[in-house]
């Protein structure tokens, strides 16, 4: 049980890290509209933060769905024994 609640805990954390780095893209997005009166120089650097932020972003699911699998399985060895 132990082992399980550890991964769920992890898997929270890594989730809330997905949750706050899609807020800030979200974010980014938002302010790159407001600024595309601006010279394109000022864009291009907003786009590059975003797309750093987006390979992030795709990092951290890959965590994120691993860890859903070692729950899983977790979950799978731990439920026979309270059958």
């Amino acid at each position: 049980m132990k082992d399980f609640d550890a991964l769920v805990g992890r898997q929270l954390e890594t989730m809330d890290k997905l949750l706050d780095l899609q807020g800030e893209i979200e974010r980014c997005q938002e302010l790159k509209e407001q600024l595309n009166n601006l010279p394109g120089e000022a864009c291009g650097e907003i786009q590059e933060e975003i797309e750093i932020m987006k390979e992030e972003l795709q990092s951290i699911q890959k965590v994120f769905q691993k860890q859903t699998e070692e729950v899983i399985r977790s979950y799978q060895i731990r439920e026979p024994l309270h059958k």
